[in-house]
Order: C-alpha cells, then sequence, then structure tokens
C-alpha cells in the first residue's frame, strides 16, 4: 500500500491539518517510501536534509583540492589521465547534491556563500595535506572507502533526490576506490622507498579516515534523528566498524601494515578491535585549526571569484533563449541557422568541398 502525501503547501497550516501531515509523512518513512520535493515534511526533517547534502556537497568540491595537487606530477600519463578523470568525477558529484538540496527550496549561491563564509562545514579529512604520489592512493583506497561505506545505505535514504544522486556517486566512487587500492598495490610491491612511500601515506591517513564516520554515537548530535527519519540508515560506530572490518583483509593484501597494535580480532563479537581516535584532533580540525583549512578555502572563494564571468555569460546565455522566438535578434533564430551573415554555420560551397 502507497502512502499518498499531500503537497508542500505555503503559509502556516491549522494545527489539526499539520497532524494529520504528520501522520502521513511518519507513515510514509515507517513504510519506506520516498518523500519527494511536493511532499509535505516537517521544518526539521528538510532542515536537517539542507544541512547534511549541503556539507556532502561542499566536500566534494572541497575534496578536489588535495588530489589535484598531484595531477602535474602524476608519474605516467595513464596515471595522469585517471587522476584527472577522478577529479572531474567530484565536481560532477557537487553539482548532484547541489541540484539535490536546491530541491529543498535553497539556492546554489546561498548554499556557497555559507561555505565560503564559515557557516557550513565540509569533511575535516580533505584539510591534510598530499604530501607523496602515494597519498593519491591511500586517499583512494582509505577515504573513498570510507565515503563508500558511508554512502552506499544513503542510496536507500528516505529522501527521494538525494537517494537517486547517491546511486551514480556510489559508483563512481567504487571506481576511484579501486584506483587507490591499484596505485598501492603497485608501489608496495615496487622497489623499498616505494612500499616506504605506500606505508607512509597509510599511516598518515588511516585515523583521518576514521573520524570521517563522525563523531562516537553517544555524542553525536544528528544521528540518532536521522536514523529515525531514515535518512541514515546505519550509526556513525556501525559503519565505523563495517569500514575497520573491510580494510584489514585488504591491508594484508596490499601487504601495508594499518598503524595500531591494538587491531586484532575479537571473536566473541565477530569484529575487530581498535585502538582509540584522537577526537581532540578532530574537532581542532572541524573547528579550522588542521593542516590545510585556511588554504582549502581561500583557494575555493578564490576559484568562485574567477569563475564569476562564466557564470554571468551563462545567465546571460540563458536569460537570452529564454525570450519568445520573435523577441530574439535575428541571429538567435532558429531559422537563421546556416544563414551567411548572421552567425549561423553556412552550408557549404562546392568551392569549400573541392579545397
Amino acid at each position: 500500500m502507497t502512502t499518498v502525501l499531500p503537497e508542500q503547501g505555503s503559509g502556516t497550516a491549522h494545527p489539526a491539518d499539520t497532524a494529520g501531515l504528520q501522520a502521513a509523512f511518519d507513515a510514509a518513512v515507517a513504510a519506506d517510501e520516498r518523500i519527494e520535493p511536493r511532499d509535505w515534511m516537517p521544518d526539521a526533517y528538510r532542515a536537517t536534509l539542507v544541512r547534511q547534502i549541503a556539507q556532502h556537497a561542499h566536500s566534494e568540491i572541497i575534496g578536489m583540492q588535495p588530489e589535484a595537487n598531484w595531477i602535474t606530477r602524476a608519474p605516467s600519463l595513464r596515471r595522469k589521465a585517471i587522476l584527472m578523470a577522478k577529479v572531474q568525477d567530484e565536481a560532477g558529484h557537487g553539482l548532484y547534491l547541489y541540484s539535490a538540496a536546491e530541491t529543498l527550496g535553497v539556492s546554489r549561491d546561498e548554499l556557497l556563500d555559507k561555505l565560503h563564509s564559515g557557516r557550513q562545514k565540509y569533511s575535516s579529512i580533505f584539510n591534510y595535506p598530499t604530501l607523496t604520489w602515494a597519498d593519491v592512493g591511500a586517499i583512494g583506497w582509505l577515504v573513498d572507502g570510507a565515503a563508500i561505506t558511508n554512502q552506499v545505505p544513503l542510496c536507500r535514504c528516505s529522501y527521494g533526490p538525494y537517494a537517486r544522486a547517491m546511486v551514480r556517486v556510489c559508483k563512481e566512487e567504487s571506481f576511484h576506490q579501486r584506483q587507490g587500492y591499484e596505485l598501492l598495490h603497485a608501489l608496495s610491491r615496487g622497489t623499498e622507498a616505494q612500499h616506504a612511500m605506500a606505508q607512509d601515506a597509510v599511516d598518515r591517513w588511516w585515523w583521518p579516515s576514521l573520524m570521517m564516520f563522525g563523531p562516537p554515537d553517544d555524542e553525536s548530535a544528528h544521528s540518532a534523528q536521522s536514523m529515525a527519519w531514515k535518512i541514515k540508515r546505519h550509526s556513525n560506530d556501525e559503519l565505523r566498524q563495517r569500514f575497520v572490518d573491510i580494510c584489514v583483509p585488504q591491508a594484508e593484501s596490499l601487504g601495508l601494515t594499518l598503524p595500531d597494535p591494538q587491531l586484532a580480532w575479537n571473536e566473541e563479537r565477530g569484529h575487530h578491535d581498535f585502538g582509540p581516535i584522537d577526537w581532540d584532533e578532530f574537532h581542532r580540525v572541524l573547528k579550522g585549526n588542521g593542516p590545510c583549512n585556511e588554504q582549502r578555502i581561500s583557494r575555493r572563494r578564490r576559484a568562485h571569484e574567477e569563475g564569476a564571468w562564466v557564470r554571468e555569460a551563462a545567465a546571460a546565455h540563458a536569460a537570452r533563449h529564454a525570450r519568445p522566438e520573435a523577441d530574439r535578434p535575428e541571429a538567435d533564430r532558429p531559422e537563421a541557422a546556416g544563414r551567411p551573415g548572421t552567425g549561423g554555420s553556412a552550408a557549404p560551397t562546392r568551392e569549400d568541398t573541392n579545397r
């Protein structure tokens, strides 16, 4: 049976109406049905989605920076092509997610302004430097691997546009994780110096990757309510444990060691035990005091400012072609295409084809 939700209305609903709308919303969520943009939803649900999707989108575009630093220094044309494709994918992920956020009634300009002014956050993992080529592999294997663990359940998110965006994002993140693993595999089986470089990168990225899942469940301000609304399907600690269990055998296959002397299989729990995470470092970086916080956001602001002319040109082009056909300049009308002197592409003459 499908619960039919009324469309989102304007103005303040009567308390009795609100109770009925809330009941219909709760029933749809409980039945694992999708909430769509025009459906009624509680203000708190909408605000939670805006916060989470915006942070996710911001993380995608900020996350382009650490690896983009290595595009010009990639050791081969193949590696450069792979890295360029990956960074381009991250830009696309940001666009999908900003579009999903816009369905909730916020503008992209508003979200970017909040990012640039520090009023909205992005993942703390992207405030660490990429010191060597092996960091590109560690980011692919660990950071993108953590992202996949976190994001695959979002394909079943209760909010339709977010869930649908995540299907493609997760497919592409899977490619990112595999290329990172393959890169580390090559380095760990290379020279002694290459193996050491791979190990050093894993040593530096392991703990920040575990922090990507957010604070412990008993300290998370949003996790319980997000799970009740089925925005999230698993808690922070559940996802973190799943990630550790996945990585341990992969590290063994790579011939690399995870930097945690307390890491051990617990037969009773059926999971790996792991050491304590430095949550002071997590909060310090989140507050803007990480190794690269200022660099990341200043470069983002500069890129946004330098791209203003592109946005203005695109807006002018869209406005020009949105006018009724009769009001457009003659050169912009469909029938002008191919007519000499109108800016269209004229049909080739016999002289042209004989050249």
